[in-house]
């Protein structure tokens, strides 16, 4: 009797295990503690197959990646880095210009999260991991009305690509965040002034290069790399001096994956679009994704 009694609690525990795990109660990919995302503006796959890029060559030969990774439409900024960070596309999170304002949009978002905006993953993770550390370091200001920012413990709009980097490895230092976005805006910008496909376009890729290399040795120095998951990616390519038209130059994207349980030397064959980066992330912390999301993750990146 005492053991059917021992054996029915021990039954009770093991359920009680399955439940919780089925809930995203432990990290989906083991031995992740932190993520970094590094989304480089108007960084195209023609600028990082062309330009001089040792440390991105460097993560495509030990992680896995695409460069036929897909934008959205239209291919402006405001559209593609909000379907990164919101798991769907702006059918569904109504961000469909650089005009698009929290208040000020034509297209009702199919759900709303908290602050009153398409749940992002920065929301996802404040709901789900109530006690991580969150934060965003961006080059545009644009960028900073696209996500929740109650939810986000640090964020630091920095003028140029140095100042953001240099202030993201400082933090990464210090507080050692469960998710970090870095947002470089310098190659955009030289797509506009000098055109895609130039030299100077090229300099500005090499130069986003050399900061990821900045930020990776951040987080050598922080001692949390080989827990951390970094993705390159970007918002989109770009055609002549400019972009948000419907041409492969301009929809297609980097898509450059690095850490624990990433498959080395991977190229991703699997359609990858630039909204299932955040479900990516949320597969990698276990987390359950919100109903509106369309997004999948990127299974094939990790090892089975």
């Amino acid at each position: 009797m005492i053991w059917m009694k021992t054996n029915k609690v021990f039954l009770l525990f093991i359920l009680f295990l399955l439940i919780t795990s089925q809930h995203s109660a432990f990290p989906q990919v083991p031995g992740v503690e932190h993520v970094v995302i590094i989304g480089c503006d108007g960084m195209s796959p023609d600028g990082v197959r062309k330009a001089n890029t040792p440390y991105m060559d460097w993560m495509m030969k030990n992680g896995a990646y695409t460069l036929h990774a897909r934008a959205v439409m239209p291919t402006s900024s405001s559209p593609n880095w909000a379907s990164m960070i919101m798991g769907a596309g702006p059918e569904q999170h109504g961000v469909t210009s650089n005009d698009w304002q929290p208040d000020k949009f034509d297209i009702t978002p199919t759900c709303v999260g908290s602050c009153g905006i398409f749940p992002t993953i920065f929301g996802v993770l404040r709901q789900q991991r109530p006690k991580s550390i969150l934060a965003c370091f961006h080059d545009w200001s644009g960028f900073g009305r696209l996500f929740e920012r109650k939810a986000v413990n640090k964020i630091d709009d920095a003028k140029g690509p140095d100042k953001t980097v240099e202030h993201a490895v400082a933090y990464l230092k210090e507080k050692k965040p469960m998710f970090t976005f870095i947002h470089l805006d310098h190659v955009d910008h030289a797509g506009h002034k000098y055109g895609h496909g130039t030299h100077k376009y090229y300099q500005a890729v090499e130069k986003a290069d050399q900061l990821i290399g900045d930020a990776i040795q951040g987080l050598q120095d922080a001692g949390i790399f080989s827990k951390t998951i970094v993705l390159v990616t970007a918002d989109h390519g770009g055609r002549g001096k400019g972009h948000g038209g419907a041409t492969m130059a301009e929809i297609e994207i980097p898509w450059i994956l690095l850490g624990p349980g990433v498959t080395r030397g991977k190229e991703i064959l699997k359609p990858v679009n630039t909204f299932d980066t955040a479900a990516t992330i949320a597969y990698i912390f276990g987390l359950k994704m919100p109903k509106c999301w369309i997004a999948q993750p990127v299974r094939e990146a990790f090892l089975k």
